[in-house]
């Protein structure tokens, strides 16, 4: 049974890697043969993993969303980003309290090696001072914001535009995107009464039920949301965004994750696993390196040296992996 139990969570994690798996591919990871790799799936898919057939030539499988959560399986290095994540990617926002309590859940579970380096792991995500007593953002707003967007529905909500000052008529805006700009987020959306783009702080929105017909998108002044988030709040602050070297990439990470990390960058949401981040920096290599602190794949959108600098750190690091426990100088 323990044999048994061991080569479920072993194949569980391979399915879990997000790509379909042929039978026999399992079967060679595994060193199983293919018929217990057919029961182990149906096992399985009675413990409730939607694992679905992939039909082709050689068939396959793979495991999908479902319908209810199923228990899931971390390996030491993804236990250990989640308990970071949950410390600091809820700043902002009104789920720190589940955020807490889904890592108290997971502490409990954890070996006593992980858990003794979580309890070390002391992390306090601070949101920057504000005059104006900055609220924190309803997740359930977010979500709601999200889906309109992707929809392309018309939407109607309230807004407050200061914290002490009563909500104006409603809104009827084509929502376009969720940013987040110095720790706050944003909605990005072309106003109907006022015929004219606009920015809305996320945390003064109520939307309001039901939501409108679906729209056809208008092009963004400037051509991309970074562009136009920079021009509407450049100087606002007496500050300014125009590092020598500004870039632009693709996040396989949820913009949730990423903002309590992106400084001054500007972080999109384009869906439940991307986001795309325009960051600045001194030089081509420090944004490169500032981009690869995220520990997540990477699609660079541009400008081209930005994809040099990273091909010039993929060859130095290379070339560091080769040479590890070569060192012929003096021992410090």
């Amino acid at each position: 049974m323990n044999k048994t139990s061991s080569r479920l969570l072993a194949l569980l994690s391979l399915l879990q890697t997000h790509r379909d798996w042929s039978g026999e591919d399992l079967a060679g990871r595994l060193d199983i043969t293919s018929r217990t790799v057919r029961r182990d799936i149906d096992r399985l898919r009675d413990l409730g993993y939607p694992i679905t057939t992939v039909k082709g030539p050689a068939g396959g499988y793979r495991l999908d969303a479902g319908t209810r959560m199923p228990p899931m399986l971390f390996d030491d290095g993804q236990a250990v980003a989640l308990a970071v994540a949950l410390q600091t990617a809820a700043t902002g926002t009104t789920v720190a309290e589940d955020a807490s309590r889904a890592l108290a859940t997971l502490r409990q579970v954890m070996p006593p090696r992980l858990r003794h380096r979580i309890d070390l792991l002391r992390v306090t995500a601070v949101q920057p001072p504000a005059a104006d007593g900055t609220s924190q953002v309803d997740a359930q707003v977010l979500m709601e914001l999200s889906r309109v967007i992707h929809a392309r529905e018309e939407l109607r909500f309230d807004y407050a535009p200061g914290p002490s000052t009563p909500a104006d008529a409603p809104r009827r805006v084509h929502p376009h995107h969720l940013v987040t700009w110095r720790h706050r987020w944003y909605l990005v959306a072309w106003d109907l009464h006022r015929e004219d783009w606009r920015t809305f702080r996320v945390d003064r929105v109520r939307p309001r039920t039901p939501t409108g017909p679906r729209f056809t998108p208008r092009e963004l002044p400037g051509g991309n949301v970074s562009t136009f988030i920079t021009s509407r709040f450049r100087g606002n602050d007496g500050t300014t965004t125009d590092w020598p070297c500004q870039g632009e990439v693709i996040l396989h990470l949820p913009a949730a994750d990423v903002v309590p990390f992106a400084q001054d960058g500007i972080v999109e949401e384009l869906g439940p696993r991307h986001c795309r981040l325009t960051l600045g920096s001194w030089s081509w290599t420090g944004l490169a390196t500032a981009v690869g602190r995220f520990d997540a794949d990477v699609d660079v959108v541009g400008p081209p040296q930005l994809a040099s600098a990273f091909a010039d750190l993929a060859a130095r690091y290379s070339r560091a992996a080769r040479t590890t426990g070569q060192a012929t100088g003096p021992t410090p």
